[in-house]
């Protein structure tokens, strides 16, 4: 066996041994009435990550482009018990947007305990050809904006002992081919929160931040992008529902990363405090069709 292929041998071993004697606990009751602020909640893994939000009795606000469709998901948290649940249409693309978000939803709720970034702006799957405007169009919607939200966020989640919960990609920590524009704000998202956690760590600003690396997960974009680009898509993308329940989770509990991959073999979770993490082998890959 070559030595990379022990090191992962190794590696996926002590994943399995963490998961199985890791005891990560989770405690409900903590979300009950806490205040959230949650982006991209229009469908997807914003959406499920509203639903569970809702299930433990959390004041919510969420946003969207599409207002049609998040007043559907606002009656369906009412539902599911949200205690408060209000939403703002915007569209991130304008950086004035983000602001105004942040102003509606302290407005609303008194402040925030957990902000929640998942949006981003439409993606496709190819080469490079040049397109100089859809990448600053991109990087204003996948970046920028969340730069913005977080900032204008801050005062109040500091107040609060609050959390920020940046969802990413694996495109932003490995390169790959088709994805150059949506890779480089994925990237500038892990350069950015990273380095401000660190900050804010330094300021003894008592904030947690919580980066979220997905792999490829079954949503309508992602199965499209797939098929355009390997003809038939690929078989075992990840659930929706349980990325969503996933990062939900791990958000809550003030993780420092979380990895939810699909075409990787371990997951790993590392407490904010660095005292403790925990790790779990994934069963399943990526295959894709020809």
């Amino acid at each position: 066996m070559k030595p990379i292929g022990k090191v992962l041998c190794a590696t996926g071993i002590i994943a399995g041994l963490l998961a199985f004697f890791w005891k990560d606990a989770f405690n409900p009751e903590s979300l009950s009435g806490a205040r959230v602020l949650l982006t991209g909640a229009s469908a997807g893994i914003g959406e499920q990550m509203a639903y569970h939000y809702a299930k433990f009795g959390a004041e919510i606000v969420l946003t969207a482009r599409r207002e049609a469709v998040l007043q559907k998901v606002v009656e369906k948290c009412l539902t599911l018990g949200a205690k408060k649940i209000f939403y703002i249409p915007a569209d991130m693309s304008s950086p004035s947007e983000p602001e105004k978000v942040v102003q509606f939803a302290v407005q609303k709720l008194g402040g925030l305990d957990y902000l929640v970034l998942n949006h981003i702006g439409v993606t496709h799957f190819q080469m490079w050809a040049g397109d100089v405007e859809y990448t600053r169009w991109l990087m204003q919607v996948n970046f920028f904006s969340y730069v913005a939200l977080a900032t204008a966020a801050l005062p109040t989640l500091e107040k609060n002992k609050g959390s920020l919960v940046v969802v990413s990609s694996l495109t932003g920590k490995i390169p790959t081919p088709f994805t150059t524009s949506y890779s480089a704000t994925k990237f500038a998202l892990d350069g950015f929160f990273s380095s401000l956690r660190h900050e804010l760590i330094m300021q003894n600003r008592n904030v947690s931040v919580t980066l979220c690396i997905l792999g490829l997960i079954d949503t309508d974009t992602a199965l499209e992008n797939t098929r355009c680009v390997f003809g038939g898509g690929c078989r075992s993308l990840g659930g929706i529902v349980s990325a969503g329940t996933c990062l939900f989770l791990k958000a809550c509990k003030k993780c420092t990363t979380v990895f939810k991959m699909v075409c990787a073999s371990v997951r790993m979770c590392k407490k904010t405090n660095g005292k403790s993490a925990s790790a779990w082998v994934h069963h399943g890959g990526c295959a894709c069709t020809p």
